[in-house]
């Protein structure tokens, strides 16, 4: 193989991940409750909206890191 087709595959793989996440990322914005939790932070005026999703962000990486724990234990096996 030369070195064009590897790089081939691996814009290929990249760009397969990349959508996949855009979708995961589309899903997400359709969960009602990401970004109402209690702790998440909302400033809001004439014109302008701040939004820092403190809580939201906590509970997606404890979520991601059971998730990723259990991937890793069934991959080892």
């Amino acid at each position: 193989m030369n070195g064009l087709e590897i790089l081939g595959k691996w814009l290929m793989g990249i760009g397969l991940s990349l959508a996949i996440l855009g979708g995961l990322v589309w899903l997400l914005a359709r969960v009602p409750f990401i970004g109402r939790l209690p702790g998440d932070i909302r400033i809001e005026r004439d014109g302008f909206t701040c939004l820092m999703p403190l809580a939201s962000s906590i509970l997606l990486s404890i979520l991601l890191t059971i998730i990723l724990n259990l991937i890793a234990r069934f991959l080892n096996r």
